[in-house]
């Protein structure tokens, strides 16, 4: 594969900085996950204050963002395996990152309910 196969074009270098923008907010997710999650070993009454937090509705658009980052994530990971592994993957990298935007939109717009439905009773009632 020639260099500069695998990113030509708008859709490949914007896929890119999307994977990486997306992984690291992945990482920094995992790593609050981790210090709140010690935080019950260290003080129950600060941990419970610390999860009553995370039931507003500020912090369910965050989640729905985490929701975001790491199905991009995940699909656009499959389509650079595809792209790296399947030897017809360069010539299709185009059409495989429109359909990871158009998989993704599917589910992001199924999972708005799941993920923002208790913010959205809690903001205008039930």
């Amino acid at each position: 594969m020639p260099a500069g196969t695998l990113y030509r074009g708008r859709e490949g270098m914007w896929s890119w900085v999307a994977h990486r923008v997306t992984g690291v907010l992945i990482f920094f997710f995992l790593f609050v996950h981790v210090l709140d999650t010690a935080l019950v070993r260290v003080s129950p009454e600060d941990y419970d204050k610390v999860v009553a937090t995370y039931k507003t509705p500020i912090v369910a658009l965050l989640e729905y963002g985490l929701v975001a980052a790491i199905l991009f994530h995940a699909l656009n990971g499959l389509r650079v395996i595809a792209v790296d592994f399947w030897s017809k993957g360069p010539r299709y990298q185009k059409q495989m990152f429109w359909t990871v935007m158009g998989v993704w939109i599917v589910l992001m717009a199924g999972a708005i309910y799941p993920v923002l439905g208790h913010a959205a009773r809690v903001l205008f009632g039930s």
